[in-house]
């Protein structure tokens, strides 16, 4: 499903899009990761794993609100895997840490929901510790990126993308796992501010 949806849409986002990655060296190769990125647009994850397809696939932690039918044949088949928001996920989070392990790179976003959106927000923007805690537990490096355009689909607005260096969170692996999930989503989100700015 991943790869057919990915084919199939290539043209459209290099071709009307006008898709644009940078950074793609400071991916890890042959280990997994956790890709952690500003959340503008529900279509923020297609040019955010676009450019590493076909040689890798990355796997979406998805609000459960998304799981009814038939959107969760796709969703499934994509590769996603629910979370429940507003809650500790403990399922999620270990389903997150497996997938790490087993060498699948792992795409989240701290900020938990979209920024803006044009219905009532049940949950606001603000940097979540998920995304460091599964780096942190699953031994694997923390990245951050940043898409700009997703939120100008009608206006087919440029889409942009670019991966930043594995933040440094080494000194953090020894600590107690709140306390250190805190602090390097700080360091976190503040790596995706900059790489933001840069787009």
């Amino acid at each position: 499903m991943y790869s057919f949806i990915a084919a199939a849409t290539w043209p459209l986002l290099h071709f009307v899009y006008r898709l644009r990655a940078d950074g793609l060296w400071n991916l890890p190769k042959g280990s997994g990761f956790v890709l952690a990125c500003n959340h503008v647009s529900s279509f923020d994850p297609w040019p955010l794993g676009m450019p590493l397809w076909p040689q890798r696939q990355l796997r979406f932690m998805a609000k459960s609100e998304l799981y009814w039918w038939p959107l969760t044949i796709v969703l499934n088949g994509a590769g996603a895997f629910p979370v429940h928001r507003g809650q500790r996920d403990a399922q999620a989070i270990e389903t997150a840490v497996g997938l790490v392990r087993a060498g699948h790179p792992v795409a989240m976003f701290p900020e938990g929901t979209r920024r803006r959106k044009g219905l009532v927000k049940k949950f606001e923007a603000r940097p979540r510790t998920g995304a460091a805690r599964i780096a942190l537990e699953g031994g694997v490096p923390l990245v951050p990126a940043a898409v700009a355009g997703t939120d100008g689909l009608t206006r087919f607005r440029r889409m942009r993308v670019v991966y930043g260096t594995p933040v440094d969170i080494d000194d953090l692996r020894d600590r107690e796992i709140g306390a250190a999930a805190k602090e390097a989503t700080e360091r976190l989100m503040e790596r995706i501010l900059e790489l933001e700015a840069s787009l």
